[in-house]
């Protein structure tokens, strides 16, 4: 049989994702997929110097006061999982986003998109979770809007969120501010939305039911400034995990992160499915945890107030902030050996929130 010359000017990549021409599932997934729509068609189609920003909310001054706003939309398939439903992932997810910018939440506004052929009830369902985590929360639903779109066209239902708070005097939470000297803490265990959203999803058990730790995390935020005001990155790790939170803000800040990979906190439960499953914890999608990075002066005080918080009370310290290898994360293992922590491509699990 004859043999074929190769001609590796010829070869090509069998999936050039980066390159798409359509919209794929991973462009939604937080990863560089989503940072490449977001650069590439969004920022140049709005351009403004508060977009730029890219935080989980902009900072704006309105008659003297300085605001966070923010908009979400949630896609969550199965509606209703272990610990939550898209009710409360639209509402903690808004508010999560605000408190990131260190703001106070306040008002938000929720738009449903129905599919024909929906049960009302379901919908009655998915309205009072709404209403049930904005009361826990501490904010009000005072407007909204609602489509209905062809029976085929969609899963029943989906929530898009909008959010305003208020910004503290003297606090400036923001990606760019992280520093080399910066700790770096995580309010509790990681990885728990993204498994329990998988196991209804695919009906997979683990030995022990895993809930999603889905949760408005602006009072923990509150009980953090209260210590000092000078927290200088917040955010939470959803989409793509904390693998590309801190790579976000790595990015932002043009400094390196060095993360200890056994001080992360991952229940035995998500360590065991994302063993079996080939996954990876770092990346798995949380709903009620937020990463800091403070200030070495002021992180005992931090870790101290977060872990008096229910929200906060498996607090740890997972990395620091450094000046080496700007923009890059890096993993200390187990084994004593470096990994980068890259940002991800797409989403190991899409349709989490």
């Amino acid at each position: 049989m004859a043999e074929t010359a190769l001609d590796p000017a010829a070869w090509t990549c069998p999936a050039p994702l980066g390159d798409e021409p359509v919209v794929v599932l991973g462009h939604g997934g937080g990863g560089r997929l989503s940072a490449e729509l977001i650069g590439r068609l969004f920022v140049p189609a709005y351009g403004n110097d508060v977009l730029a920003g890219l935080g989980d909310s902009a900072a704006l001054t309105l008659g003297g006061a300085r605001l966070a706003f923010t908009t979400d939309s949630h896609v969550v398939r199965p509606l209703f999982f272990p610990g939550g439903s898209i009710g409360d992932l639209a509402v903690n997810g808004t508010v999560n986003d605000l408190a990131m910018s260190g703001a106070q939440p306040a008002y938000l506004s929720c738009a449903f998109i129905l599919e024909e052929g929906t049960p009302l009830p379901v919908v009655a369902d998915v309205a009072r979770a709404v209403g049930a985590a904005a009361e826990a929360a501490g904010v009000s639903v005072v407007t909204g809007d609602t489509k209905v779109v062809d029976a085929g066209h969609g899963d029943g239902v989906y929530l898009t969120t909008s959010g305003v708070g208020l910004i503290p005097d003297g606090v400036d939470v923001r990606p760019q501010r992280a520093a080399p000297g910066d700790v770096v803490i995580v309010s509790g265990p990681v990885g728990l939305h993204g498994i329990a959203v998988l196991s209804v999803r695919e009906g997979l058990e683990f030995g022990v039911e895993v809930t999603s730790d889905t949760a408005p995390l602006g009072g923990l935020v509150a009980a953090m400034l209260a210590v000092t005001p000078d927290v200088h990155a917040l955010r939470d790790p959803t989409r793509g995990g904390v693998a590309a939170a801190l790579n976000e803000i790595a990015a932002a800040s043009g400094t390196g992160v060095v993360l200890a990979e056994e001080s992360v906190p991952v229940p035995g439960a998500v360590a065991a499915a994302c063993g079996f499953l080939g996954l990876d914890p770092l990346y798995v999608a949380n709903e009620g945890r937020l990463l800091a990075f403070v200030p070495r002066p002021h992180a005992d005080a931090v870790l101290a107030a977060m872990r008096r918080h229910p929200h906060g009370r498996g607090a740890a310290v997972i990395g620091e902030c450094v000046a080496d290898h700007p923009g890059v994360v890096v993993a200390r293992t187990r084994l004593g050996g470096t990994r980068v922590v890259d940002l991800p491509l797409g989403e190991q699990l899409p349709r989490i929130c």
